[in-house]
């Protein structure tokens, strides 16, 4: 899967966190990364309030988004290098200071790069990728690949012990293959529930033809 790295110029206000996270959940679900979304909406939740904070509302930002090998990488670019985050250990009941506090507790790792006239705050978080071009693994998504394996090879071989097999187990058998098909899906930033109802369609779409052909051949 190809993440390209994106990039979106904002305007540092408080009404614009909330469409920023909506944009970030977008992107993730189009990654397959959708394990890690909500620790990056709140990474850039904190980020941008910083800008707001400590650069003043109405700053032209600019989120940007990347891959970092296997990690997440989130960067706010602001035009003020001379206000800097602060990591504060606030108290729990404090009202502020805890945003970088909340950042450096869910990234892997966090920082800031200055240029003469700019400033990038950024933080990376753990996606549980194997490779920057992979998906995130998990038992279900590997069966699933190996099922589609043998369904995509010219023989595939037929499980041994099939006609031993009870109705309950074959039941709970299919309803696994299912499953793992849907967490495929999900992993490959697909939206699993609406390929069910694909599914759903055209399994009554064919059970409708084939009552139709049963017809057919009855009258005849």
């Amino acid at each position: 899967m190809t993440r390209k790295p994106w990039d979106l110029a904002f305007t540092a206000e408080p009404a614009e966190v909330a469409g920023l996270r909506r944009i970030m959940r977008l992107h993730l679900g189009i990654w397959g990364l959708h394990g890690v979304v909500d620790e990056a909406q709140l990474c850039v939740s904190e980020l941008v309030s910083n800008v707001i904070t400590h650069v003043g509302p109405g700053t032209p930002a600019t989120l940007a988004v990347s891959m970092n090998g296997v990690h997440l990488r989130i960067e706010i670019h602001d035009p003020d290098p001379r206000a800097l985050p602060t990591l504060l250990a606030a108290k729990v009941d404090s009202e502020s200071g805890r945003g970088m506090a909340l950042v450096d507790a869910v990234a892997e790792r966090w920082g800031v790069e200055l240029g003469p006239d700019r400033k990038v705050t950024w933080c990376e978080l753990t996606t549980g990728l194997t490779s920057q071009d992979s998906h995130v693994e998990s038992p279900g998504v590997r069966r699933a690949e190996t099922l589609l394996e043998m369904r995509a090879a010219p023989n595939p071989p037929r499980l041994p012990g099939g006609s031993r097999l009870t109705r309950a187990t074959a039941e709970e058998s299919v309803i696994t293959v299912i499953t793992d098909l849907l967490h495929w899906l999900h992993a490959h930033g697909c939206d699993a529930e609406e390929a069910l109802d694909r599914a759903q369609t055209r399994y009554d779409a064919e059970l409708d033809g084939a009552g139709e052909r049963s017809c057919h051949r009855s009258s005849a």
